[in-house]
């Protein structure tokens, strides 16, 4: 069985080092940027409308603060002005007419100085009228491109872009706001340039010119935008199924415990006021429900040439696209309620997104699947991984999600008994039998294996978890190793990757073995790095290099 679509291409490595983003401030200067304080040709401004699309709660507040006692005069059924008023209308009526236009002033003058450019290989923002910012990314170190539209966006019709770059603590460049036409096609222009396709004489965004989102769209063409790519639908999540996911969540369990101990306390002791505290409680929990139902309502997932495109909202909609090979690390999780349906969820690393917005942001932004079946795992993996690197990657990705070691094990036998082990639970090399005091519910789970292109770990009973972190991601390694590890001889191996929800992590491995595993893995991922070399992942492939045997003096990892 193999895993590879139609229609994508091999995953490049993208580039993680400095360089990738940069802010220039007070005037500041980048690579052929030129003079940032004059109006050249390249510049081009947002939608007039941007300022007041994001500044409307000023607005708001202010016919509040000012209307806030005559409003509630007209409620409680008396005049809409007292007598009082009269004095003093012409003052608040100056002086709110002066924060008005202020604010308006202000508006305006963030529009004009609000310029941006797709040039000499690099997307630029210039912002501020006092304090002025320049925010730049390189094309070829872009790690995603989101498309945002909030609901008063969406109602004029407009859209932000949001790029993402390796080392940048929050999103690189933001580009508020786009007609939505606009910000697709500049998204698709980028993305031609940051891939390769556009080729050397292809789009200016990539060679030197400057693009305009409203070019035409050939691409390979100088000085033209590209076509937007074509894409391929492979799964939509429903909402009956969005809605049930949510209702037995992490949360739905949280509440129903506490629920059941105050309902208890409260008839043990007669004492009603236990069910008080429940009242923010659930008051919490139903903001946590509408905004998971929010932001995962129709929730679609599409292939195409420039990557992997997810959409989703209910109110507030986005559109992400990962460039192949852009995830760091991708993590399996089925809370216990789950398994009754059979769902899981899949969050992922993506350089720029760990960082980026709001907690809550964030982890909606990282997800790559809020609730689906083990068939849809399996579709999404072959997106993520299209060279799984292993003849049978159902049976081996299966028994990383669902599998369990034999409880009767073997007896400490050194190697024999790994290899009995592994054997016998689908190529997983689980934690010693030696070790089950230290976990009894969870160390016929925790284990690994490595195919010839990523490493699985799983681990936990209740909540399951299957981490897979391609070789090449493996940015650096250290073995983790307590006191009572060192009576039972095991160790944890810690994986370094980018900053996100995925934390990979090799459980209680017998010490030989996390010791094995910390040389072999930092052989597979300096081969696996030498092999995949260009930043632009629609070029042709270079010639695979012979892995080296495993080197265990140099290789991404301490201890």
């Amino acid at each position: 069985m193999a895993l590879t679509p139609e229609g994508l291409p091999a995953a490049r490595e993208p580039g993680t080092g400095p360089g990738s983003g940069d802010t220039r401030t007070a005037g500041g200067t980048s690579p052929g940027s030129g003079n940032t304080g004059t109006a050249d040709a390249g510049w081009l401004r947002v939608h007039p409308g941007s300022p007041f699309v994001r500044g409307w709660v000023a607005v708001a507040a202010l016919f509040f603060f000012f209307g806030r006692d005559s409003f509630e005069r007209l409620l409680q059924g008396g005049p809409v002005f007292d007598e009082r008023f009269a004095g003093r209308a012409p003052w608040l009526l100056l002086g709110g007419g002066t924060l008005l236009l202020l604010t308006v002033l202000g508006f305006v003058l963030s529009w004009y100085f609000t310029r941006y450019q797709v040039a000499d290989g690099y997307v630029r923002v210039n912002t501020g009228f006092l304090f002025r910012q320049q925010r730049q990314a390189r094309l070829d170190r872009v790690q995603a491109i989101d498309v945002v539209q909030p609901l008063l966006a969406r109602i004029f019709g407009l859209a932000e872009l949001r790029f993402e770059v390796a080392d940048a603590g929050e999103s690189a460049v933001h580009l508020a706001y786009l007609r939505a036409d606009e910000a697709r096609q500049l998204r698709a222009t980028i993305l031609a340039g940051a891939s390769g396709a556009a080729g050397a004489s292809g789009a200016a965004g990539a060679s030197g010119g400057t693009l305009s989102p409203s070019q035409a769209t050939e691409p390979g063409q100088p000085g033209t935008a590209a076509v937007e790519a074509p894409e391929r639908t492979i799964l939509t999540v429903p909402p009956a199924r969005l809605m049930g996911s949510v209702l037995l969540s992490e949360q739905g369990l949280a509440i129903v415990a506490g629920g059941v101990a105050s309902v208890l306390l409260s008839a043990i002791t007669e004492n009603r006021s236990f069910t008080v505290f429940l009242i923010p409680a659930v008051i919490g929990l139903a903001a946590s429900y509408w905004s998971s139902f929010n932001k995962g309502y129709n929730f679609t997932v599409a292939v195409s040439p420039d990557g992997i495109r997810l959409r989703y909202g209910l109110l507030d909609t986005q559109a992400q696209t990962v460039p192949p090979g852009r995830i760091q690390a991708l993590k399996i999780s089925q809370p216990p309620l789950w398994r009754l349906f059979g769902w899981y969820r899949i969050q992922i690393n993506v350089a720029g997104y760990g960082l980026a917005g709001s907690a809550r942001e964030g982890s909606h932004r990282t997800t790559l699947l809020p609730v689906g079946s083990l068939a849809d795992v399996l579709k999404l993996l072959s997106l993520v991984l299209p060279d799984p690197g292993t003849a049978d990657p159902a049976g081996v990705f299966t028994a990383g999600i669902n599998g369990l070691a034999d409880p009767t094990g073997t007896p400490d036998t050194g190697a024999q008994e790994t290899a009995a082990r592994q054997d016998a639970d689908g190529g997983f090399v689980t934690t010693p039998r030696r070790a089950r005091l230290l976990a009894p519910l969870g160390w016929r789970r925790n284990g690994f294996t490595a195919t010839e292109t990523a490493l699985l770990l799983r681990s936990g009973r209740w909540w399951r978890n299957l981490v897979v972190v391609p070789h090449q991601r493996t940015q650096s390694m250290a073995l983790q190793q307590g006191p009572l590890a060192r009576r039972f001889r095991v160790a944890d191996l810690v994986l370094h990757t980018t900053a996100g929800p995925v934390a990979p992590r090799l459980i209680q491995a017998g010490l030989d073995e996390a010791r094995a595993l910390l040389d072999a893995q930092a052989a597979r991922a300096r081969a696996a790095r030498k092999r995949q070399t260009s930043e632009h992942w629609m070029e042709p492939t270079t010639p695979s290099a012979q892995s080296p045997a495993p080197d265990t003096q140099e290789g991404p990892h301490h201890g």
